[in-house]
């Protein structure tokens, strides 16, 4: 027979820890769970709030159609190719616009972060010129290029250049002291200093502007397809809003925000992901 005993209950010692051990992993287990559903909770009320006005008569149907009828129309929409042919078509114009934005501010936005008399001579006019709104260009550009699509992807250009000008000429400007000491060290060449330095360090800035600037494009694309278009998620609006079809508009605005989001979640993911990239000697 062994010598070693074998406790026949737990200590009262080692139950309450396990309690208190429980208790901890459920309050975690809780706190979890209700940070992933709060934004959930305002759309949910919303919903229920639209839900239960249409159903019992608060809102003329005409002026806000109920769910139901909103998802039927989304259905029709879906199955007869107008929604996915609209999105294309909203989703080329919004990629090209942003993207010769993009590389146009990034252009500008290193200029002026790489040169101190530039930046004296051209920021203050830059600044003063993107006080002007989207839609304050839209008579002057109309008279240049007419309705046709380069002032779609103009206007979209314009919104998407603006943060990413400044996000990057920030960056370019947020280089640690340490490294430059570092680099004077090794007698780095400007374009040295560029690629191993300055480029790394604004990485996580770059990113933020980046995300902004889709979202300005994105708010750019549907404004100026309400205004001057035949086509896409925009134009879908107004023409749901000229026949007085309100369940075509709100179905067209549930997509419009569906695919911001969308795309707005995944511009955060790829920033996290370059964040976590970064090497830690750039890091605050």
């Amino acid at each position: 027979m062994s010598d070693t005993a074998i406790p026949l209950h737990a200590a009262p010692g080692d139950t309450t820890v396990s309690a208190a051990s429980s208790g901890r992993r459920a309050r975690h287990v809780l706190r979890a769970l209700a940070w992933h559903l709060a934004p959930w909770l305002l759309p949910v009320a919303l919903f229920a709030l639209w839900s239960i006005g249409c159903e019992r008569g608060w809102i003329a149907p005409q002026i806000l159609p109920p769910p139901e009828r909103v998802y039927d129309t989304f259905i029709e929409l879906a199955r007869s190719g107008d929604l996915a042919s609209n999105t294309l078509i909203s989703l080329q114009r919004v990629l090209l616009g942003f993207g010769a934005g993009t590389v146009a501010g990034f252009a500008i936005g290193a200029a002026l972060g790489l040169s101190r008399t530039l930046e004296a001579y051209v920021l203050p006019s830059f600044n003063a010129i993107v006080q002007i709104p989207v839609l304050g260009w839209l008579p002057f550009l109309l008279l240049l290029v007419g309705v046709g699509e380069p002032l779609k992807y103009i206007l979209i250009a314009h919104a998407a250049l603006v943060p990413v000008t400044l996000s990057t000429l920030q960056g370019f400007r947020q280089t640690p002291a340490t490294l430059d000491e570092v680099a004077r060290v090794f007698k780095y060449n400007r374009w040295q200093r560029i690629v191993y330095l300055v480029l790394p360090a604004a990485v996580p800035t770059l990113a933020t502007g980046i995300r902004l600037a889709f979202t300005k494009a994105w708010l750019a694309l549907v404004v100026v397809e309400l205004v001057a278009s035949s086509e896409g998620l925009g134009y879908l609006i107004v023409y749901g809003r000229q026949l007085f079809q309100l369940d075509l508009v709100m179905a067209s605005v549930v997509v419009v925000g569906a695919i911001g989001l969308a795309m707005n979640r995944l511009l955060d993911a790829l920033e996290a992901r370059l964040r976590r990239g970064q090497p830690s000697a750039f890091r605050e």
